[in-house]
């Protein structure tokens, strides 16, 4: 019999839940400079809320958002980019930093085309030369 750590429950899940997130491939950050608003819901589902935010990195699995102002965030919520017109990207927060941002993984990885959409919107200078491929 397994020997059990002291003030944790032993249980299956936590030795899977923490090798899933451990063997996820890393996805690199890249910078950008997108709009974008978070959604989530206040007092249960009847009532939607939304904030505005900036993209500041990104990369598939997850991004690093700048907020205007500091308000409580719940751990999950959805995050919309106007702009590239992608819509309920399902986020879980991760970390919150001192300087009014935020570290957000996403629930479902974000494919080649979207990343691309994101990019051409980008007011950043390194996406300058990026072009929307209107193809397919």
């Amino acid at each position: 019999m397994a020997a059990s750590v002291p003030n944790q429950p032993s249980h299956f899940l936590n030795k899977e839940e923490s090798f899933m997130y451990d063997r996820e491939g890393r996805y690199k950050m890249q910078d950008t400079m997108n709009a974008a608003r978070i959604e989530y819901t206040e007092k249960g589902v009847m009532n939607l809320a939304s904030r505005r935010c900036d993209i500041v990195k990104i990369s598939m699995s997850g991004a690093i958002l700048a907020i205007l102002t500091q308000y409580n965030l719940p751990k999950q919520f959805y995050l919309d980019i106007p702009d590239a017109r992608i819509k309920k990207v399902g986020c879980v927060l991760m970390k919150v930093f001192p300087n009014n941002t935020i570290e957000v993984r996403f629930l479902s990885l974000l494919t080649e085309k979207e990343m691309n959409k994101i990019f051409v919107y980008s007011t950043h200078p390194a996406h300058r030369n990026h072009v929307l491929d209107i193809r397919g």
